[in-house]
Formats: structure tokens, sequence, C-alpha cells
């Protein structure tokens, strides 16, 4: 077996490894390249020439030293051609790597200020026909504050959706493009969309032979989605009140349910250890993952805004970043000292936010993969939903109370505690304007400045 320069890629005459990085080099060609950077060419580690290490080979032949004479001296100048090559052939490579990610992260940027663009004009439009995202308020000196800027009250409070022998509301959604569509899963096994403006409700879906622990409410069709510990993912029509498909992708407890960006697929993951990618349409599973390192039931699941990558939290604290197309687990956020029990990206991309059974919050940078802020909660409480506004301005947290928090200071602007129960889900109005929630007191609250 030979000795190859890590540098090169060729057999070195004098070979010596770099305890740095445990690489094997020409001696001349890592001399040169410490001279110039004094690091590890590998690692980026601080390297001396003093700390290279000889290895001894036998040679069949040793070769002779350089004699005085024309053509040596040739062979010599090329020689040096050669190393000087190599180095640049190195350092050229790094540059490329490190260009791709800039890249990459210039392109993510201007994603996130293209969906930012996109809302903004929307708003606007909304604005000169008279749908201002500002609200009156009585009591104010000029009647008018910008969202949270005032103590909210409950505006409207709903008991009878699910039944009473089995309390509680487990799940909750608002449709992205009506928010006076809510979407609510109970503990009773049901599905029942509720129209705000009419006061009344719309559908009560039943199929579960369990209590439904996720459901989604699908942006451009008259379409809900639910999971529950039956192992089983429901699509259903909510004109027709029927269930159109059901997708057996685990076979335990789905814990995690989020829909693409295109509104065709959708990302589950269960405690059966795998996260699975579906076709709504079809009901087939496209692909099915797990991580065989770990070991470890999966308890909740968020696709980011660009659709490409994903987050999964784990029963060992663990948050999971998973490349869609590669199938593959591209990032670890560890920090929680208990189950994760819900994540939430913002619009922009930029953030993401987790909930653990360690009455913690948690914000994270996705640009440099760091945890950058940690709220701590009240002993024991506990985190059931998180969530961020469409403009990404205020995260909502549910659980033993509910709290809202804007973003950027990460300052808490709410706190209010109506439900009797524990919170299980919130979700943001259109702009903003108002905040539901559900809870195990069986109740659907609605909350406006």
């Amino acid at each position: 077996m030979s000795l190859v320069c890590a540098i090169s890629n060729e057999v070195p005459e004098h070979p010596c490894v770099s305890p740095v990085s445990n690489q094997v080099y020409e001696r001349r060609l890592i001399e040169k390249y410490i001279a110039e950077n004094g690091a590890d060419p590998i690692s980026g580690q601080p390297l001396s020439e003093e700390q290279l290490i000889d290895i001894k080979v036998s040679h069949p032949i040793r070769p002779k030293a350089p004699s005085a004479t024309s053509i040596p001296a040739i062979l010599k100048s090329l020689q040096d051609e050669w190393d000087a090559v190599m180095l640049h052939s190195f350092t050229l490579r790094q540059q490329l790597q490190t260009t791709r990610q800039e890249l990459s992260h210039a392109l993510y940027q201007h994603d996130a200020a293209c969906r930012v663009i996109a809302r903004l004009t929307k708003e606007v439009t909304a604005a000169r026909e008279g749908k201002s995202g500002r609200i009156v308020l009585s009591g104010c000196a000029d009647g008018t504050v910008p969202l949270l800027t005032c103590s909210l009250f409950c505006l409207q409070l709903w008991l009878g959706l699910h039944s009473a022998s089995i309390p509680g509301i487990l799940s909750l959604d608002l449709c992205p493009t009506d928010t006076n569509k809510v979407l609510t899963g109970g503990a009773d096994k049901n599905v029942v969309v509720f129209d705000r403006r009419e006061e009344q409700i719309v559908a009560t879906l039943k199929g579960h032979t369990k209590k439904v622990s996720s459901v989604i409410y699908h942006p451009a069709q008259s379409v809900v989605f639910s999971a529950s510990p039956d192992s089983t993912i429901r699509v259903w029509s909510v004109s027709g009140g029927n269930c159109v498909q059901v997708i057996r992708a685990h076979e335990a407890s789905v814990t995690g349910l989020s829909l693409h960006a295109t509104g065709d697929y959708l990302l589950s993951s269960s405690e059966d250890q795998y996260w699975a990618f579906s076709d709504i349409q079809t009901g087939r599973v496209l692909t099915k993952v797990t991580d065989e390192t770990a070991g470890c039931a999966l308890t909740c699941a968020q696709f980011h805004p660009d659709g490409l990558i994903f987050g999964t939290g784990t029963a060992d604290s663990q948050i999971k970043i998973w490349d869609l197309k590669e199938r593959t687990n591209v990032a670890n956020f560890p920090g929680h000292s208990g189950p994760v029990t819900s994540i939430a990206f913002s619009e922009n991309g930029y953030y993401l936010a987790t909930g653990a059974q360690d009455s913690s919050l948690k914000l994270w940078d996705l640009r440099k993969l760091k945890n950058f802020k940690t709220i701590t909660l009240d002993n024991n409480y506990e985190v059931k939903s998180l969530v961020f506004d469409q403009s990404g301005t205020y995260l909502a947290v549910g659980g033993s109370d509910i709290r809202v928090y804007i973003c950027k200071q990460w300052s808490e602007v709410l706190n209010f505690s109506d439900h009797s129960g524990l919170v299980t889900g919130v979700a943001f109005g259109e702009h903003a304007q108002f905040l539901a929630s559900s809870g195990m007191d069986r109740s659907l609250k609605f909350y406006s400045l």
C-alpha cells in the first residue's frame, strides 16, 4: 500500500504526517504551504514545520542528489513549477468550495427577499382597497394602533366543536388564503372545519380510529389533511365531507405533518423512527427514510419555506435538518434536554424556533447553523405549538398559556391564560389581525387587538 500526498495526490518522495489533520504530505510541499499560510491545508488549524512527523519508508532505489549539471538543474526547475501548480490548484479548490457556499447563501437571501416583496405588494394593494392591516380600538387616544401595541382580549369563544365525552382539541390550523376557515382535530377522533365568519361548522369528518394529532388546511384546494396515532394520514374533501385518500406511510403513531410549498406533497414523521414524503393526489409514498445511527422516535416535522429542506424533532432532544432531494441529514441542532415537541421556520427562512419538554424555547440561525437565543420559560411549562406570523414579525407559543414574542428583539409582548386546560394549537390570522388558539378544555378562541 503506497502513501499519497494530500496536496499533490502523488506518491511522496519524502513523506511526513501532520498531527493536526493526520494527513500525509510531501515534505517540500507542506513546508512551502506552512511558510505561506502557517496552517494545515486540510483542517486549517495552526501548524509548524517542527510538528511534522517523518514517515520512514523503504525505497528500492534511493533518489540521487541533484548535481550541478544543466539537465538536473532543468529538472529541478520543472519540479519547482510542478510544486507551485499543485499548491495553486489546491488553493483554487478551496476557494471554489467557499464560493459555492456563498452563492447558496445569496440564493437563499434572494428567494426570501422575493417572498417578502410579494407579500408587501399584496398588503399595499389591500391597504389601497381599504383593507389595511390596522384595526380600530375603543379607549385609545386616536382610535387606531398598529398590531400588538395594546393588550389582547378574547373576541370569540367556541366550545361545541368536538365531543364532550372525550374532551380536548389536539391540533389547529387556518386556511392560508382565508383565515376565517378553521380546521381542528380532536381527541374524539373527528376533524372539524369551522367558518369563523359564518359562525358555523362546515364539515365534521369521521374516519380515524384514534385521536387526531395533526391537521393541515390546503391553501388552494377545498382539501384538508389529518394524522393520527392510528398510523394513518387522511386526505379529506371539505365540500364532499368524505375521505378521498388514506396514506399508510408508517407503522406507528404519526407525530408530525407538513405540506410542501407546491401543495402537492406531504411530509410526515412517526414514532416508527421514519419520515415519509407522499403524493396527496395518489396517496403513494414516494420515499421513506430513517436515521439508522440515531434509532429514536420522531416527534414533529416541518418544511422550510423553500421546500428544499425540512426539520424533524426527536424524542432524544435532537433537531435534525434534512435535504429533501438527497434524502440526507445535513445538520443537527443539539441543546434541548427533553423530547422536542414543536418546530417552526420563519417565513424568510433564516430562523428556526424549537420547543421541548425542558421548559425552554430555542432560536436557531440557519445561516450560521447555531443557537443564538434561548428563552427559559416557567418551571414545568409545556410547549405544544409554535408558529410565526406570515410577515415573520411575531412568534406565538402555545402550551401552559399563550405567549407572543416580537422577532429580532425576541421580547415577550403578550401573555394571557384564558384557557382552563393546556393550549395545544396557536395560529395567526391574515396580517396577524387576530390569533386563534385551541386547548384541552375543548374551546376554540379568537383574540384581536
